[in-house]
């Protein structure tokens, strides 16, 4: 079951949570460890309060960065394309993403992995420009024809040539940042209003408030993630071609009643949910995506 959720998701969502995972862990070493000295006679020293939470928020988000490609190809079971590989389909695969990374001005190539699902998903992770992974699922190669694949690829290839994991780990690092900093400001204010001889917060009380804040930054992390995809959009359509990227993304409309539900949320290239998902929705809906490439925005 484990396996089964994480299969779909792709770049960011796996990166957040990933992202939140660090921050709790980070926190709590931060606490058996005793470092950091934010409380004074006066009260809370915000300035120091701040700069650490921004030392450790910056932390756990580039560590969740370097682990990105591990994590998936963990997490997916990837079996990683060889360059000089013979077989038909990842030689077809293969030169399409080296092609449209030349196109795009990667120095170095991409790591490209393959994982079965009948899932029609793709993903681009990893550090930087330099030390990037494509993957696609096997459900992607049989649902789609060749241009619609190079479509989908020149979306995942332009998303590493504009550098939006660093970019995506930024604004996740100041949103930390500020999770850390509010939940230690709400829970000192909590512990001094419920027993006036307690001049320190409970730890248990930072770390729950920390979970609840972490959850609403969420929502800010996949708005940003949501202009970077019409980036990645307009990205494709120069890479591969417009008509081929439009292709790609009404292909993947064509799939989405065919998507079992416990998927349909977080589906390929268009995790778009509803009611309060839609504003955790890391892509914005498919229709919208499209309109604005015929429209040539």
């Amino acid at each position: 079951m484990f396996n089964r959720i994480f299969s779909g998701f792709k770049r960011y969502g796996l990166l957040l949570f990933i992202n939140l995972a660090m921050v709790l862990t980070i926190s709590v070493v931060v606490h058996l460890l005793g470092l950091g000295h934010w409380l004074d006679a006066q009260g809370i020293n915000y300035d120091a309060l701040f700069g650490l939470c921004l030392i450790w928020g910056f932390a756990g988000a580039f560590i969740s960065l370097m682990l990105s490609k591990f994590m998936a190809k963990r997490m997916f079971g990837l079996h990683m394309i060889q360059p000089n590989t013979t077989n038909t389909t990842e030689r077809q695969l293969t030169d399409m993403v080296y092609k449209l990374s030349r196109a795009a001005g990667l120095k170095k190539m991409p790591e490209i992995g393959m994982y079965e699902s009948n899932e029609v998903n793709a993903f681009a992770t990893g550090p930087s420009r330099s030390n990037s992974l494509v993957a696609v699922s096997t459900g992607l190669l049989r649902r789609m024809d060749a241009d619609q694949v190079e479509g989908v690829l020149g979306h995942e290839v332009a998303h590493i040539a504009n550098g939006d994991m660093v970019t995506m780990t930024l604004i996740q690092g100041v949103m930390n940042a500020f999770v850390m900093f509010l939940a230690r400001v709400i829970a000192t204010v909590i512990a001094r209003n419920g027993d006036r001889n307690n001049n320190g917060p409970s730890y248990l009380v930072i770390f729950l408030l920390e979970m609840v804040l972490g959850f609403f930054a969420m929502f800010a992390v996949s708005y940003f993630s949501r202009l970077r995809e019409y980036r990645a959009d307009k990205g494709g359509a120069r890479l591969a071609g417009r008509e081929k990227m439009i292709s790609a993304l009404k292909a993947l409309a064509g799939t989405e009643e065919s998507i079992d539900s416990s998927h349909k949320a977080f589906a390929s290239l268009k995790i778009s949910g509803r009611g309060i998902m839609k504003f955790m929705s890391t892509h914005p809906p498919l229709s919208d995506r499209i309109r604005r490439l015929e429209m040539g925005r």
